[in-house]
């Protein structure tokens, strides 16, 4: 059983990648989230496996909610072979280490991670951009590549750990990251231009249904993560994070790279 989140639709990408490789089922975290579903049984021998993105070099806090709150009561002793793969624009920190905690504060040991760079889709601060469509291309080429090496690796319950931590790993997890969840996840700055043509499509495609529609126009409701989904999906480029993305382009997995 793979359980996955996705805004953009890489880490999306990924899960079906490795549920089609591995024969896997897949569960959605923030629609079982919404649904209070977090009460889950494996066959005997089945793998836990977890697929998200990367937010500030950590797993995205609603990952780390939903999995303290799961239960998995059978076997008894927990899951024998957990992994996860993340997905980043460039680096992953200490993400290990904090899934591992995570995991070790439910009696659960991690088996196997690995993260895959995949194209940027935060630009919700200055200085921040999208990959140029070759970049993504060999973002995107390169990932499929480690999939296909790593299933058999799953299959075979092989323990091993292939993250890209990158410079000034515990600054960036244990300093930079806090801050983002506390600041960074504001959804107040959001606004819809003239532009907006009322299509909802941004309604469509928010994860957490934080989005409704009011006189046509969009409304965000304060329960953001920030994979600002509604923006790159807006087919008229009408959403706006202030003006940190103004003039920056859109991007979601399977229209670039």
């Amino acid at each position: 059983m793979i359980f996955y989140f996705s805004g953009c639709g890489n880490s999306r990408h990924v899960a079906e990648t490795l549920a089609a490789g591995l024969n896997d089922t897949l569960v959605f975290i923030p629609e079982a989230a919404r649904e209070g579903h977090y009460e889950y049984s494996l066959a005997e021998g089945e793998s836990l496996g977890f697929v998200f993105p990367i937010y500030a070099w950590a797993p995205p806090k609603l990952v780390l909610d939903f999995i303290e709150k799961m239960k998995v009561p059978e076997p008894v002793e927990g899951p024998n072979y957990i992994y996860f793969a993340c997905t980043c624009g460039d680096q992953s920190g200490l993400t290990e280490k904090v899934f591992r905690k995570a995991m070790g504060q439910k009696g659960w040991l991690l088996s196997a991670c690995f993260s895959v760079q995949m194209p940027e889709t935060y630009i919700g601060m200055k200085g921040f951009k999208l990959d140029t469509d070759e970049n993504a291309r060999k973002k995107t080429k390169a990932t499929d590549a480690t999939l296909m090496r790593n299933i058999p690796r799953l299959k075979a319950k092989e323990r091993f750990s292939e993250m890209t931590k990158g410079g000034a790993a515990w600054l960036k997890t244990y300093v930079i990251n806090p801050g983002f969840n506390r600041m960074a996840a504001d959804d107040t700055k959001y606004l819809s231009t003239e532009a907006c043509i009322h299509c909802g499509k941004c309604v469509e495609a928010c994860p957490l249904k934080n989005i409704t529609l009011e006189e046509g126009r969009p409304k965000w409701n304060g329960h953001c993560t920030m994979c600002m989904s509604c923006y790159h999906h807006c087919p008229v480029n009408a959403i706006q994070y202030g003006k940190a993305t103004v003039g920056k382009g859109q991007y979601y997995f399977g229209i670039k790279g």
